[in-house]
């Protein structure tokens, strides 16, 4: 396909799908940005310089190795770079930590309609178990339309937020290097750098099996991989500023389930509330990738199976996301899972250099001939 004929569309919406995927219930809060980069200082903003990096390499390698393989279920991508034997491990233990991971967008949802409108956290966890299981049913597809749309509108919201945040507050930044010592926040790690290993390792165990499906279902592997880099640069923008202006108002925001409320409240009353629906939109284009990867890991879909599973596992990620305190949840479920995925993105370092070593080595092999 010629550079003439890319889609600006499909590109849109695959970096958009991308994005979706990433800003869920962690994200849209504040929390993850808070235990993950806030907790550090302007160090943590360093670390999501890192995030931005190791993003751009993880993306464009999944889409497109799922573009050129052509998996039948997307958890394949897991052997092909681990082999038989860690491929299995990784395909497993990945499913269960996405299932978690659901069960934390619903306590996400709860949450954020608690926080903001005093409504029990059973209704937005529930709220959110129907519609994700609602949208999982129509499959792939579906989902990629619906949350690749989403997705942009929800960044530019976030950096948004951000900006007015530090706008408004620009004295904030200057004190908070000597304030968020002594604030004992929850964090992600010990330090910056594994914070940062840790966030990208946790999200590639979300991205790995989405991702590759998507890039099977590309038409071009250019728009594939451009989609996997745009949509790595508007998550990553939206992190550094969202977390510049938390900073800026880190005593306000210490210690609050959904950080980013605050922010839209000091802006006005009403942006808050309209915020308060990004932010469900934002659990809700995570919760449904999230979902249907489990699913689709052992049904196929269409069929009643698919159905049935996506029914009881809904509920069952209800049930249990009401019953621990979110901000809970972020910390425990994503940091160890996040070790885990700081593994595969090691083989996967090697893996490349191998291959880059192998082509230099052949091509001197050719140049001597």
């Amino acid at each position: 396909m010629s550079e003439q004929k890319l889609s600006i569309k499909t590109i849109t919406i695959y970096a958009g799908a991308f994005i979706a995927f990433l800003i869920g219930s962690g994200f849209a809060t504040g929390q993850e940005i808070m235990q993950y980069f806030v907790a550090y200082g302007f160090k943590g903003i360093l670390g999501a310089i890192v995030v931005f990096l190791l993003f751009l390499y993880v993306g464009i390698s999944f889409i497109t190795t799922g573009f050129d393989q052509k998996f039948h279920k997307g958890s394949e991508i897991y052997e092909h770079y681990c082999g038989k034997y860690i491929g299995k491990f990784f395909d497993y233990f990945s499913i269960a930590f996405i299932y978690m991971s659901f069960i934390v967008m619903v306590g996400g949802a709860g949450a954020t309609l608690n926080q903001q409108y005093g409504l029990p956290i059973e209704v937005g966890g529930i709220g959110l178990g129907i519609l994700a299981a609602t949208t999982v049913v129509f499959g792939l597809k579906g989902i990629v339309d619906v949350i690749g749309k989403i997705g942009p509108v929800i960044t530019v919201m976030a950096i948004f937020l951000g900006l007015a945040a530090i706008i408004q507050n620009p004295g904030g930044l200057a004190k908070a290097s000597a304030a968020i010592p002594s604030m004992n926040l929850l964090k992600a790690s010990s330090n910056w750098v594994y914070a940062a290993g840790s966030y990208v390792g946790f999200c590639m165990l979300w991205l790995a099996a989405f991702m590759a499906s998507m890039g099977a279902s590309a038409k071009s592997r250019k728009e594939a991989s451009m989609g996997a880099i745009f949509g790595a640069v508007g998550f990553s923008l939206a992190v550094i500023i969202m977390a510049l202006g938390l900073m800026a108002n880190v005593d306000q925001v210490a210690g609050t389930q959904v950080p980013s409320l605050i922010l839209a409240g000091n802006i006005h009353p009403t942006l808050a509330i309209i915020f308060s629906l990004t932010v469900i939109a934002g659990i809700y284009t995570t919760s449904v990738p999230l979902l249907w990867s489990v699913i689709a890991r052992f049904s196929e879909e269409k069929t009643k199976r698919f159905t049935i599973m996506t029914g009881i596992l809904a509920a069952v990620g209800v049930f249990v996301g009401l019953r621990v305190p979110f901000d809970r949840l972020v910390n425990i479920i994503y940091v160890i899972n996040g070790y885990v995925g700081i593994f595969l993105l090691a083989i996967m370092l090697v893996r490349s250099a191998r291959r880059i070593m192998a082509g230099k080595a052949s091509k001197s092999a050719v140049e001597t001939e």
